[in-house]
């Protein structure tokens, strides 16, 4: 593995997205009580189940684990899936795994993101700053070193040169001091190869990593978000949304399409139970709040497989309308729900938990919801 010191987009390298071919999905072993109840055991059932359900549709998956944790990740998972070391303490692979990236001669690359616990929200992320660079030296690639602290979760591509992002997470002082916007359209222009970047004020409410892009909103196709929605004025959420609705109606992405969106329904609002919070490590601080904590509960933080979409189960009365939804507008894929409470209560979920390694071919898949995209104004 050589560390490049030019950014991928001088070379020609861009970020795919994420329904582009893929030639494998990284995930990390949960493990700490800090973020996870009972030792992280139930979290590691669900990591399981979706590592399992993931390598059931063809795809490759590798599972790391730290030393102590191998022989237990080992025998939970399906001798398809490969388990391999690797020192982490967080485990939410999207954030912590490398971006990869690709050109049109076959090669890929993986962007290393600086890691500082969401702004210095959660401890120990040192450890978890060195994650990209060993998967890298495991998968036999090249790295870039970026020179600015980000996470995977806070950003969707659509693979034609267009990112989708939040203000709350990209210019958050505790990440990267007081960056300007067009600074960091710079640095996203560098590092994913894109040429417009698409500007959301805020991520979901309660979120844990202050607004990831992917607990809110993300592409469904060229021109078409997804978009987390509650027509409940009272809801905190709903300001959140609506104003994000409001940003993108008449926006237009890399190749000057006026966007649509589509609106995905807001499960819950859930909240952790007084059991799930006592059986998390003594030494977490409890919140001040007198009210149960507000869980971060989003459907769109679904992920995507070259015919699959594994989607999180996280509240009975909205789960049947919100895979009704994913499958009319992903008509390409088979829609599999998943519970992931146990992800949830760790302030994540699915798409949190992997990261795509796309192809070194990468491109030439349909895009998942072309009918959708092309809609007339208006329908539904």
């Amino acid at each position: 593995m050589r560390t490049l010191d030019s950014p991928p987009a001088a070379d020609g390298f861009r970020m795919p997205a994420e329904w582009e071919r893929h030639d494998g999905c990284w995930m990390v072993w949960p493990q700490n009580g800090y973020v996870w109840r009972e030792g992280a055991r139930p979290a590691q059932r669900t990591l399981a189940y979706l590592a399992n359900a993931v390598a059931d549709t063809g795809e490759d998956v590798t599972v790391t684990v730290t030393g102590d944790q191998y022989a237990n990740a080992r025998s939970s998972l399906d001798s398809r899936v490969r388990v391999v070391e690797a020192t982490t303490w967080l485990g939410w692979a999207r954030d912590i795994a490398p971006t990869f990236v690709v050109d049109d001669s076959g090669r890929r690359r993986g962007v290393d993101f600086a890691f500082n616990g969401y702004g210095n929200r959660y401890p120990y992320w040192a450890t978890d700053d060195q994650y990209a660079r060993k998967v890298l030296d495991l998968a036999a690639t090249d790295r870039y070193r970026a020179p600015l602290v980000l996470e995977g979760g806070a950003f969707h591509v659509d693979g034609e040169g267009t990112a989708l992002v939040t203000a709350e997470t990209l210019l958050d002082p505790a990440r990267n001091g007081s960056p300007s916007r067009t600074a960091m359209e710079e640095l996203l222009a560098s590092y994913l190869g894109v040429t417009r970047t698409l500007w959301i004020e805020w991520g979901l409410t309660h979120d844990a990593t202050r607004g990831h892009v992917d607990n809110m909103a993300c592409f469904a196709a060229p021109g078409l978000i997804c978009l987390t929605w509650t027509d409940d004025t009272r809801d905190p959420q709903y300001d959140r949304s609506a104003r994000a609705l409001e940003e993108l109606r008449g926006a237009t992405d890399a190749q000057g399409r006026a966007l649509r969106v589509e609106k995905l329904p807001l499960p819950g609002p859930l909240h952790a139970t007084d059991d799930e919070i006592r059986g998390l490590d003594s030494h977490r601080p409890r919140t001040k709040d007198p009210q149960l904590p507000r869980l971060a509960a989003s459907y769109a933080n679904f992920y995507l497989t070259a015919d699959h979409l594994f989607a999180p189960l996280l509240d009975r009365e909205r789960d049947d309308e919100a895979l009704a939804c994913l499958a009319r507008i992903f008509p390409h894929h088979t829609v599999v729900g998943i519970p992931t409470r146990e992800l949830l209560l760790g302030g994540g979920n699915i798409h949190c938990a992997t990261q795509q390694m796309p192809s070194r071919r990468s491109g030439g898949a349909k895009p998942p919801s072309l009918e959708a995209a092309h809609r007339p104004p208006g329908a539904r």
